[in-house]
């Protein structure tokens, strides 16, 4: 790092014009128990239609005069991003500075080739780029309004809050970049936080579509309100989004029922959402991935019941089925696991329950998933020690799921089972610094992590899976952006999540920084060949 994060300010307000709306209560990732360390402390896993037109009154409609046929445009051509990342110079040639590096699957109007042909000049929202080698790009010709590939998921829309403009296509680099966001009840700063998302260089976010909030009033009656907004409003800027659908297993007495019984109410609801937001010209919007269900392999995701993979696997099949008939293109991901010990009623060990999926898969996940959802807290390790080191010696807790590295441990069961060409997703990743609440303690303030240390350990993490985890390695999404409602009880410390945060949760007219957002967005930022915009560095 450049620039002494320790001497950073780390309250900065910044004043923001959005109007104050809102309310409700976000969903959240919720922690649970697991098993007791050496030193004795259990160690909870934080889971973390068109208006028809009128004429009374007016005068009766005059026939419009005649007019000329309209030549239709020559056809344009577009090349589409044909490999994970392609630097976009600024001349035909690699002696040229890098002005852009675009991802898998973007899209760009050609005004021209070198001289040679093995240089494309490149063009975006009308303006010119600049050259990207013709080699890793595909070219598409295309009528001039309409700048995407047929069957793609990258297409021309309109949504209700005013987008207009191409989807993000449903691809992700090895590793890819994401973050958990609270954007659902908290209008008033939804547009602040999605903004910051974008600024740090994340190419996801990952948003909680919570069953109840939107199918809660009973079958087939759905409330896209929300959801509408926080889809619009983050294909508006880019975002990709990874929708987490589950129900809260604190909602009681739900008309559906709890897992595995509604099963087939659920993959309804998934194709619900997956048909509005299927990324199709004209769709409402885009979402590109969801995943499916929460930590199933515990009792108070799983309706009370002894954790079932059995049942897990049948329950991902239809959702899986419901969502690929609506949106072909989407990526479905497992549930993420709890890492825990504990083998009894209430839980099961994540590696024995990834185990028991693919036996109840017959070793075929095909028409399951297309990529295994995992998470991947690193409590009291550094991101690049061995999970042997962690059971060796009890100052990490002596497990290997202890560690972010235990994530190589579920890769090798998808590899016994043949299933090497898919993807591993983490769903949530980071770590702790938390001083207050005793179960997080010990992998927290009491191992010697402060923010300071948290925002080595997300970069580092990045820089771990890049350099060892390619190509299986896909998107990660770290925890996490904060939660303005931690600070409806005046005391957002007592919140296990407060402490995962990334930054600050800060009211709208202040941005309360930590040096996790700020280390982050120098790095992602970086590798894209930009500056982050808040770097303190001159």
């Amino acid at each position: 790092m450049r620039f002494p994060l320790r001497v950073f300010v780390l309250c900065i307000g910044a004043a923001l014009l959005l109007t104050a709306c809102g309310g409700g209560s976000e969903p959240t990732p919720t922690p649970t128990k697991t098993p007791v360390t050496a030193q004795g402390q259990a160690t909870p896993t934080p889971t973390i239609a068109p208006a028809s037109n009128q004429n009374s009154g007016a005068a009766p409609a005059q026939p419009d005069a005649p007019t000329a046929a309209q030549p239709t445009p020559p056809p344009q051509q577009y090349a589409r991003v044909a490999v994970d990342q392609l630097n976009i110079r600024s001349g035909p040639g690699t002696q040229n500075s890098i002005v852009r590096v675009a991802n898998a699957g973007e899209t760009f109007l050609v005004l021209g080739r070198s001289e040679d042909g093995t240089w494309l000049q490149l063009a975006e929202n009308g303006a010119p780029l600049g050259w990207g080698a013709a080699e890793f790009m595909t070219l598409v010709e295309q009528s001039a309004a309409t700048p995407s590939g047929a069957g793609t998921a990258q297409s021309p829309s309109s949504g209700p809050g005013g987008f207009t403009g191409s989807f993000a296509p449903a691809t992700m680099t090895s590793p890819d970049y994401g973050v958990q966001v609270f954007v659902w009840w908290r209008e008033e700063i939804r547009d602040r936080d999605l903004d910051l998302v974008k600024d740090a260089g994340f190419n996801w976010m990952k948003q909680t579509f919570s069953w109840e909030a939107i199918e809660g009033a009973g079958r087939g009656r759905f409330d896209w309100s929300i959801a509408d907004q926080v889809v619009s409003h983050a294909n508006a800027r880019g975002l990709k989004i990874l929708a987490r659908l589950s129900l809260d297993p604190e909602v009681r007495n739900f008309w559906a029922g709890e897992p595995p019984q509604n099963g087939d109410a659920f993959a309804e609801f998934a194709a619900a959402l997956a048909t509005r937001y299927n990324c199709q010209p004209g769709a409402v919007g885009c979402i590109q991935a969801y995943q499916i269900w929460n930590e199933p392999n515990l009792a108070r995701e799983w309706g009370g019941k002894r954790p079932n993979p059995a049942e897990y696997v049948q329950f991902l099949g239809k959702a899986y089925r419901a969502i690929k008939a609506a949106n072909p293109n989407a990526i479905v991901i497992s549930a993420g696991m709890a890492p825990t010990g504990d083998n009894n009623e209430i839980a099961m060990p994540d590696d024995l329950f990834y185990e028991q999926m693919y036996q109840a898969m017959g070793g075929n996940s095909n028409g399951y998933f297309d990529a295994l959802g995992v998470h991947g807290a690193g409590y009291a390790a550094p991101p690049e020690l061995d999970p042997e080191e962690a059971v060796r010696n009890p100052k990490y807790g002596g497990y290997r799921f202890f560690t972010f590295r235990h994530v190589e441990d579920i890769r090798r069961i998808m590899e016994r089972y043949g299933d090497s060409n898919k993807k591993i997703v983490l769903l949530e990743f980071g770590w702790t610094f938390d001083s207050v609440n005793p179960a997080y303690k010990w992998h927290g303030a009491d191992a010697g992590i402060d923010m300071f240390v948290q925002a080595d350990y997300l970069k580092r993490a990045y820089q771990y899976a890049a350099a060892n985890w390619r190509p299986w390695i896909g998107l990660m999404s770290a925890l996490t952006m904060p939660n303005l409602d931690w600070l409806n009880d005046g005391n957002p410390q007592d919140e296990e999540q407060y402490w995962w945060a990334l930054m600050e949760p800060s009211p709208i007219d202040a941005l309360y920084w930590r040096p996790a957002y700020i280390e982050l967005c120098i790095y992602l930022n970086g590798l894209k060949g930009q500056r982050c915009k808040y770097d303190p560095n001159p």
